[in-house]
């Protein structure tokens, strides 16, 4: 498992499968290659958030900042959380304000009890093992009346993400969240290879 995708994002499924990324600068690329914003919509997705500017907001998978950037414009902090050290490194070399990185580990997000209001999972939970115990990990983290978005690949034959195999679905998601006691407040339905979800404590 990688929070950051490792194995992702932009490239054909074939791709997808036989050529990763080799090195985080690589990897970045990928993350950040312009093609990704027709699908991905990152301002429509930042506008659906509805953000506060007292916000604390958590980016689990960070990888280069694609999104911990954007967040960053609307909120008071944003934890770039990550397992790769070099991604978090490139986002601290972009030197940009309102960003703490967070060197994680696969099974613990290590973000204090209570710090943040939003806990933001793009493109990463079906990389997460173990994750009736990591929600358990997120719902500590959380504030009151704090809430999870998950955002990831409908579990179909689609142009670009993971194989089909290793997706989740959606009705799988939202029943994993049940369990750890979360319900599904809101469901954004504008992009086209991906469920957006707001879950918040039940």
């Amino acid at each position: 498992m990688t929070l950051s995708l490792f194995f992702i994002l932009l490239m054909p499924q074939a791709a997808h499968q036989h050529h990763p990324p080799r090195n985080a600068e690589e990897y970045a690329k990928v993350l950040e290659n312009p093609k990704r914003d027709e699908w991905q919509k990152p301002h429509e997705v930042i506008t659906a958030l509805k953000l506060r500017p007292e916000e604390v907001v958590a980016d689990i998978g960070a990888g280069s900042g694609y999104f911990t950037r954007r967040l960053a414009h609307h909120t008071a902090l944003v934890y770039a959380v990550d397992i790769d050290a070099k991604l978090l490194a490139i986002i601290e070399k972009q030197g940009l304000p309102k960003i703490k990185t967070v060197h994680a580990t696969p099974d613990d997000p290590k973000l204090a009890a209570g710090s943040t209001d939003t806990i933001f999972i793009c493109d990463v939970l079906h990389h997460i093992d173990q994750r009736p115990a990591y929600y358990a990990k997120l719902a500590k983290a959380l504030k009151p009346g704090g809430r999870i978005v998950i955002i990831d690949f409908f579990k179909k034959k689609l142009p670009v993400g993971p194989p089909e195999s290793m997706k989740l679905s959606e009705e799988q998601v939202v029943e994993e969240l049940k369990a750890a006691g979360f319900e599904k407040a809101e469901a954004h339905m504008f992009l086209p290879y991906q469920y957006f979800l707001e879950f918040r404590k039940s």
